[in-house]
């Protein structure tokens, strides 16, 4: 494993991150030379040797230092420290949030953080299984990744905190109910259960599920010497309280022979009446009634009680109850009959079969060891379906309240058991284990190798146990398994056990092919993964069967207590001849179910050691681990993970770790290689001068075959950053006191314009939803036109707000608009007449509110509420009008027509509260509802004689012409240029800034790239085509070239006609646009459909509103000069064309200066000019977005067809505007003032690798144009 960070460090996890913006590569923290000396190898992988041993001296060496944990490549591997260590705190989890695997220390918030954060960014269920023998720490693992999930996964909605407080108080109530003291564990889980966590779309938890697997019920009538039942028996009768002893008649644990046969009734280190305590604070958690509460603990005071009732045996060999007042008792706590209880528990009834039909029934007496049988099988029965109703009713408790999007699953069952008498229930759990290492060899072992073959690596195959084969022995059907040659023992000889047991011996011996069996006798072996298990045939029968007499279940049946009724839902139909399944049928379609789901998952494996069987925190048993280490196949997971490469990763992370390391890829800590991951990764290995036979190229990662390699280039990585350490300081100090001066800049100008641009948003959007169909009124163009919404300052509770506010009853409602307007009033028997009315537009619905005179007082009321969900659509028309239907159906009082000169604010903010649902409908007719189904139209003619606004009489609109319909907003008036002032506050590692206007001759710097594969600035690439045509345009030659194209020498040809324009009005324009006085005459560059057109004069290029502009008729052709002579005619011409700009700027206006590719846009506010002179955001149309890469705003005047690509300069037969005019690309560069290019001076070369500043511009030519052009000066000057 690649160490990084400092490892368990307080305050890692808070040490901020070097780096830019996001998506590039990210600096590396200079700290983490400064690692933590640790005992071992944190990953096994990297282990010089691989063998058994090696493992266990790095795992006993890492356990007695106290570093409990160990990778094995993604697999933790857990050694039980049998103490507190304190890693569990809640100042150790904050390190972990957010970390990936390798930048911390092992540890289970590690796997926990990692299935967490792979749920939330691959939108994958996760699982997480722990598996090991009984004692090795499975139960606590599984209760620190529910710790680490409710910490880490937010959420502060009450809902989702009451769910994690009860996936938490899951674990004191299942462990008490379903956890016991063993010879190897005093937790010993003695059932299995997986849980789901349930989680929403924002990765919080919303509900969770538990599966119940294989409770050891026969643990509740008997434990061996030194074991305990289970924990929850100790708990009620040390800690009960007085009422519950007197109602269930409560005594001490050595009263009871379920709870004292073994002699063990207290345990070093658990408080029986603490953890009594926690039981009852997670029912209330969980959510269980005071009633369930009660009735749980009757349950299990019946239990206890039913193993006092003892037997005496009779003359005759019966059996009778030996005390008949503690069947009287347990009569009592049933509620049923006690002599019902006394017959049920000494007497079976039977019925004989005739011909299939009901015979004779008979009482048949039970011997002593028969009604012991009986007794322990109810007690087994009740408390098996009180656990399982206690998992269901936790499971009814944390239900999804919410739509489940991904779950993380977490397993902790039962370990592998092997006894010195091993019966059915470890038969059972031990298949389980089997069919979990199943999983384990699929998904790890098998599928590393697989890996290989897909990246095509050159590797030598490691070979494994695949346990397939003793899985199949125990569940197959054909050939008979196991299980199904005890069902079918069980089937044939029903009635007498010992015979059923005789008749699976004689079974097995069909098992014998398989070399994981061997019958022996009353026994049978098999060969498990973790060593060989002798079975006990004894009795196996009879617990497949696992039925509850028939007499047993009529007791409960006359039971007068409902829950106990609710704990057998489901009783046996004595009629029906199906056979019931048995408990091995049980647990083997449990097993499919719980591997299909964990195979739906996205595995996390925790594989946990017991270093020994003492329970002792400083004895290491080698030998026991050792054989722990070769069960779990730890070499071989060691021997596939490294397969000749003991570390791999993507291109990707390869190259973002170790880009440091060559020239080729970093510049002073920032990434800049420009080829792909591949390749950058290919040239750091062979920069850092490792051999070529220790590593491989594969399809998508990069293998390293030793250790040693990856130490040595963590070294190599350390070393970097003690180098760069000084020179980061000084650029930081620097950066910081530039930044804060940046900083104050910044706040100031946003201060003054933060509220403008929501404005002119908001008028954006209402462009677009006219989108050029309704012609405009020429003051809704203005350049200062903002949609401020609410125009009768009700928010600002003006006089006249308050009084709208109480006639229209808006409370604490916000008004979105408020305005005057006119509403269209029918008059019986006259023509309809527009009315003053008020508009007041809220997020539901649009108040009309009049203003009438009485008495000689005027007040206003609410004429009319519509609410917006009602609005079907809006009607206006294509002409200048004012007017606009709001169309809803049919209704009593009609459709309203209104009049208002911010009818298109207004459309918009009423599509915007309704998220677009109302449809626009624009037409030279618009159709109403008059009164319900009657329908109405008002035409609108245009009409020139209107003098102003538009006239209403008898359905009929007459309205003036209007500006076009595909008219954009005038430009914002240009404010008062004011003097830039430099920053004084700190410097740049390289001179540039506000009042820099010369490029510098500083050391050429690459320019950063993206991290490969993720969304970045596309990185400034300078192709060669734009190097030489600008060299070449830049280098004085003698005698000039011919030009190309057919032209004929020697002087060049003029250029080809141009369309020019007349300026017909003065138009003041900002940076990036042409100023024009009146009769200024020039050139056409470029139309664009959206009312601005990309023009020359003098040299200099610039955006203007086509409609300030008329073509000027052409000259004749008898005008144009002679070919021979040399003088130029254009210098006679009364207006600068091209030729006579270059004539008088021949330096500065014949270069082509490339756009600089890398630059993003700058957000300019409403009143002030861009600095790079890109224009304002208000001016943004989607029509250009189209053609911007996704970062960029989209704006009403494109630049040309070239300008947003990153221009070849001779590839573009279009000439590309410069940056500061029309393409708005550069923020990092200085852009020079557009209005007139400097006189003097070349423009600077482009810097290799790097961003070249823009200079002065005059036009950017193709590379034919620019020879022309040359040619045409120098044959003027001679």
């Amino acid at each position: 494993m690649a160490p990084s960070k400092k490892a368990g460090k307080k305050g890692a996890a808070a040490t901020p991150k070097k780096g830019g913006a996001a998506g590039k590569v990210a600096k590396a923290d200079w700290k983490e030379g400064f690692k933590k000396k640790q005992v071992g190898v944190s990953d096994m992988t990297l282990l010089t040797t691989i063998t058994n041993e090696s493992i266990n001296e790095n795992l006993e060496k890492r356990w007695k230092n106290g570093e409990i944990y160990t990778y094995i490549g993604a697999v933790l591997i857990s050694v039980n420290p049998f103490r507190d260590l304190g890693i569990y705190t809640d100042e150790v989890l904050p390190r972990y949030k957010g970390k990936n695997r390798l930048e911390v220390p092992p540890h289970v918030f590690a796997i926990a953080e990692s299935a967490y954060y792979n749920m939330n960014a691959y939108h994958e269920n996760q699982c997480v299984i722990i598996s090991g023998e009984s004692g090795a720490g499975k139960t606590e693992a599984a209760k620190r990744i529910m710790q680490y999930i409710a910490a880490v996964s937010g959420g502060q909605d009450n809902s989702i905190q009451e769910i994690k407080d009860m996936v938490l108080a899951t674990n004191p109530l299942l462990e008490s109910f379903g956890c016991a003291k063993t010879l190897r564990n005093n937790n010993s889980s003695r059932h299995g259960k997986y849980l789901e966590i349930m989680f929403n779309d924002h990765g919080e938890p919303i509900g969770a599920q538990i599966t119940n697997y294989l409770l050891e019920k026969g643990r509740v009538v008997g434990q061996v010497e030194n074991e305990r039942n289970f924990h929850i028996f100790y708990q009620f009768t040390k800690a009960a309280s007085d009422a519950q002893r007197e109602a269930f008649g409560l005594q001490t644990p050595e009263a009871y022979a379920y709870t004292s046969m073994s002699n063990c009734l207290d345990v070093p280190g658990i408080d029986d009446a603490q953890d009594f305590s926690e039981t009852i604070n997670a029912m209330q958690v969980i959510g269980l009634s005071d009633y369930e509460q009660n009735e749980i603990f009757r349950m299990l005071a019946v239990i206890l009680w039913l193993g006092n009732v003892q037997y005496a045996e009779k003359d005759d060999g019966n059996a009778e109850i030996a005390d008949t007042s503690v069947t009287d008792f347990v009569g009592y706590l049933l509620e049923v009959d006690p002599a019902l209880v006394q017959k049920a528990l000494t007497i079976r009834t039977m019925e004989t079969q005739r011909g299939g039909r009901r015979g004779s029934v008979y009482d048949v007496p039970l011997n002593p060891a028969q009604a012991t049988s009986g007794r322990d099988a109810l007690a087994k029965a009740i408390y098996n379906n009180l656990f399982e109703w206690i998992v269901s009713r936790i499971n009814a408790s944390m239900k999804p309240r919410q739509t489940t999007s991904q779950l993380i699953g977490i397993l902790d069952i039962f370990g592998f058991e092997i006894f010195e008498d091993n019966s059915f229930e470890q038969l059972c759990i031990n298949y389980v284990n089997e069919k979990l290492q199943q999983i384990f060899i699929e998904l790890t072992l098998k599928t590393e190798q697989e890996e290989y073959v897909r990246e095509q690596i050159k590797w030598t195959p490691i070979k494994y146990f695949n346990n397939k084969i003793v899985c199949d022995l125990i569940e197959e059907r054909r050939p008979p398994g196991i299980f199904a040659a005890l069902n079918d023992a069980c089937a044939t000889a029903h009635a007498d056990p010992t015979a059923a047991d005789n008749s699976f011996i004689q079974r097995t011996a069909s098992l014998a092919s398989n070399p994981h069996f061997e019958a022996r006798g009353a026994q049978f072996l098999v060969k498990h993964y973790a060593g060989d298990v002798m079975y006990n045939v004894a009795g196996m029968t009879d617990k497949n069967k696992d039925l509850l007499v028939k007499d047993l279940l009529d007791l409960i049946g006359t039971s007068g207590n409902q829950f106990l009724q609710g704990l057998f839902p489901d009783r046996p139909d004595p009629n029906s001849k199906k056979r019931p399944p048995t408990a091995s049928d049980r647990i083997k379609v449990s097993a499919g179910a719980l591997v299909e789901n964990l195979m739906r998952a996205q595995p996390s494996y925790i594989r946990t050691i017991k270093p020994n069987q003492n329970r002792s925190s400083t004895e290491y048993d080698t030998k026991a681990v050792l054989h722990q280490v070769k069960y779990l196949g730890l070499q071989e997971n060691i021997r596939v993970r490294r397969a000749g490469f003991a570390y791999r990763n993507t291109f990707e992370k390869m190259v973002e770790r170790f880009y440091l390391l060559s020239p080729a890829t970093s510049y002073a800590g920032e990434y800049i290689w420009q080829g792909d991951a591949k390749s950058g990764c290919e040239r750091i290995l062979t920069d850092t001068g490792i051999a070529r036979e220790e590593w491989q190229m594969g399809v998508t990662k990069a293998f390293i075959k030793n250790p040693e390699t990856l130490f040595a280039l963590e070294t190599m990585r350390d070393r970097y950053w003690h180098n760069m350490a000084g020179r980061i300081q000084r650029a930081w100090r620097n950066y910081m006191r530039y930044k804060h001066e940046c900083a104050r800049r910044i706040q100031r100008f946003w201060k003054n314009n933060k509220e403008s641009i929501e404005y002119a948003k908001i008028r954006d959007y209402g462009h677009q939803i006219l989108a050029g169909r309704k012609e405009r009124r020429r003051f809704s163009l203005l350049g200062y036109r903002r949609f401020m919404g609410d125009y009768l300052d009700i928010n600002g509770k003006s006089a006249l707000g308050e009084e709208l506010i109480e006639a229209c009853d808006l409370g604490r409602d916000k008004v979105t608009f408020s305005s005057r307007g006119q509403l269209l009033v029918s008059k019986l028997g006259r023509s309809s007449k527009p009315s003053p009315r008020f508009l007041v537009l809220t997020e539901k619905a649009l108040y009309i509110a009049v203003t009438n005179a009485k008495d000689g007082q005027t007040f206003t009321t609410l004429e009319r509420k519509i609410n917006l969900v009602t609005i079907k659509s809006i009607s206006m028309s294509n002409l200048r009008d004012d007017w606009l239907v709001l169309n809803l159906g049919p209704t009593e009082e009609g459709d309203p027509i209104i009049s208002c000169v911010f009818k298109t604010e207004l459309v918009t903010h009423m599509l915007k509260l309704t998220q677009g649902s109302i449809n626009v409908v624009i037409g030279p007719i618009i159709d109403y509802n008059k009164k319900k189904e009657k329908k109405a139209q008002i035409k609108f003619i245009k009409d020139e004689t209107v003098p102003r606004n538009d006239t209403y009489k008898s359905h009929t609109v007459h309205v003036p012409s209007g500006e076009p319909p595909n008219s954009q907003s005038y430009p914002m008036p240009k404010r008062k240029e004011g003097v830039v002032r430099p920053i004084t506050q700190g410097k740049l590692l390289r001179k540039g800034g506000p009042s820099d206007k010369k490029p510098t001759a500083s050391r050429p710097k690459p320019a950063s790239q993206p991290l490969p594969g993720k969304s970045a600035v596309t990185p400034a690439v300078k192709p060669p085509a734009a190097t030489s045509s600008t060299t070449a345009s830049a280098a004085p030659r003698a005698p000039p070239p011919p030009p190309r194209g057919p032209v004929a020498p020697p002087p060049p040809p003029p250029e080809p006609d141009v369309d020019l324009y007349k300026a017909k009005y003065a138009f003041e324009g900002q940076e990036g646009e042409m100023t024009l006085k009146k009769d200024d005459i020039v050139e056409l560059v470029e139309k664009d459909d959206n009312g601005w057109w990309l023009v020359k004069k003098d040299g200099v290029e610039g955006w203007a509103p086509h409609n300030y502009l008329e073509l000027v008729p052409p000259k004749p052709k008898a005008a144009a000069p002679p070919p021979p002579p040399p003088p130029p005619p254009a210098a006679k011409r009364p207006t600068p064309a091209p030729p006579a700009a270059a004539a008088a700027a021949p330096k500065t206006g014949l270069q082509s200066v490339s756009a600089d590719p890398s630059a993003k846009p700058v957000a300019v506010f409403p009143g002030m000019a861009a600095a790079n002179g890109s224009a304002a955001p208000w001016k943004k149309t989607a029509s250009a977005a189209s053609s911007s890469n996704d970062i960029t705003p989209a704006h009403s005047r494109p630049g040309s067809a070239a300008a947003p690509k990153p221009p070849p300069l001779a590839a573009k037969p279009k000439p590309a505007p410069p940056p500061p005019v029309a393409s708005k690309p550069t923020v990092g560069a200085k852009p020079p003032v557009p209005s007139a290019p400097r006189p003097g001076g070349a423009a600077p070369k482009p810097k290799v690798g790097g961003v070249q500043k823009p200079g002065p511009v005059g036009g950017q030519l193709d590379l034919a144009a620019a020879l022309a052009k040359r040619a045409q000066q120098i044959a003027h000057d001679q």
